[in-house]
């Protein structure tokens, strides 16, 4: 019987459009599997494994970057009229390479404010915000587009170097109280690893087009910046009720905690098996304490 890991090794080449936070760790990854991983940025690097593509200046990567791709992962945010930049520039090149993936991160926002309800793959989006209107629309585009795509939905990413760690250490957290209200989020590595695991095993597991990657606890944010208090030994300041924080805050921020839902990650962990590497809060932020 054939093993399912065979399906990823060095024959694949994958691109990864939008190389920021989540972006880069996969490819990192993905090259300690033995792939071929080229990195979008939007001007020229000295890293060799990095090519161009710019959307807004119609810059698009050379012909030569294409031969021999297997696999795409975008991880590129919508354009200012809510359009993929990557479908936009690139549709016709990519149906014309014998793509077996396609990915595409989006947000877990498209589903709106649920007032501290659980949702899942099976909720009708129902976005909120502006940007969460513009990332559905991409995510409609990309369905549409015909290529092999499984779109990957997204709360509150943080790993190493981009946790509530750096937000103390820079002197730019809030700690806002506000009733009942809860977040999802997700270590950086379970992206890339739950993608990778869908990826090995692919040939025996049900294929579905939308998938939540999220850890096992949502909580509130009061939580999250205890702990890390905590773990660093330091005082907590005092909480501000968001009612009177409200006016300080950017309209970013304030819509940051305008929705509030719990993810499920019940498709991806009980129906496909995937097993979490950091299943709560606690246990990725020891993981980013660790590497401060």
């Amino acid at each position: 019987m054939k093993s399912p890991a065979s399906t990823l090794s060095n024959r694949n080449k994958f691109l990864i459009l939008g190389c920021g936070f989540s972006g880069s760790f996969f490819a990192k990854t993905i090259r300690q599997l033995g792939c071929t991983a080229l990195t979008s940025s939007r001007s020229e690097k000295k890293d060799p494994y990095s090519f161009v593509f710019n959307s807004d200046s119609d810059v698009v990567p050379h012909k030569k970057i294409f031969d021999g791709v297997t696999h795409i992962l975008s991880c590129i945010p919508p354009d200012k009229n809510g359009n993929d930049p990557v479908l936009k520039c690139l549709k016709n090149r990519l149906k014309s390479l014998s793509l077996e993936w396609v990915g595409y991160l989006s947000t877990t926002g498209v589903y709106g404010h649920t007032k501290g309800d659980w949702v899942s793959e099976i909720d009708e989006p129902n976005p909120l915000q502006k940007r969460s209107h513009k990332r559905l629309n991409c995510e409609k585009e990309w369905i549409d587009s015909g290529l092999p795509v499984q779109i990957f939905r997204l709360p509150g990413i943080y790993g190493p170097g981009r946790s509530t760690f750096e937000a103390i250490k820079n002197k730019k957290i809030r700690v806002i109280s506000k009733k009942n209200q809860v977040f999802s989020r997700i270590h950086v590595a379970d992206i890339t690893n739950a993608i990778i695991y869908l990826l090995q095993n692919k040939n025996s597991l049900k294929f579905y087009q939308i998938i939540n990657i999220a850890d096992d606890k949502p909580c509130s944010q009061i939580e999250v910046i205890q702990y890390c208090y905590d773990l660093l030994g330091l005082t907590m300041p005092k909480p501000i009720l968001f009612e009177d924080a409200k006016e300080e805050l950017s309209p970013i921020a304030q819509s940051f905690w305008m929705e509030n839902r719990k993810v499920s990650n019940k498709l991806l962990c009980q129906t496909l098996g995937y097993k979490l590497i950091y299943k709560n809060y606690k246990k990725g932020l020891k993981n980013c304490y660790q590497n401060i």
